[in-house]
């Protein structure tokens, strides 16, 4: 697998899974729901599209896709870390700045973890 290639493909799902996770994010909230609760409901939107996606594209190999319970279950403990990190500094920043400057602290939140996830999802979880 080309490192580049993965990069690539890594970098245009993670920008719809951010744009998926961001919109429910807001649209939870601005309907009430306090900060935290609606980071998980959009983390959990993002994550179903980005494991199903990673798998079948930017993970793939020669032999098809990469995806199975076997992989959601390396895959879940992960995904638990980074939203926990994600939730803390986003609750942190709606209780420090308030509700709108969170739906913009969001994006950099989840940009700042990106990196740190494709080595773990390219090493652990797809591999």
């Amino acid at each position: 697998m080309s490192l580049l290639r993965q990069g690539r493909s890594y970098l245009i799902v993670g920008l719809l899974q951010l744009l998926l996770d961001w919109a429910v994010f807001v649209l939870a909230t601005a309907a009430g729901m306090p900060a935290a609760p609606g980071n998980i409901c959009g983390r959990v939107a993002g994550m179903l599209l980005g494991f199903w996606l990673n798998g079948r594209i930017t993970f793939a190999d020669a032999n098809g896709q990469r995806l199975g319970w076997r992989r959601f279950a390396r895959f879940l403990p992960l995904w638990l870390l980074m939203t926990a990190a994600s939730t803390l500094l986003v609750a942190a920043a709606d209780h420090a700045l308030g509700l709108q400057h969170a739906w913009l602290a969001k994006p950099l939140v989840e940009g700042g973890l990106a990196a740190l996830s494709f080595v773990l999802m390219r090493w652990v979880v797809y591999r």
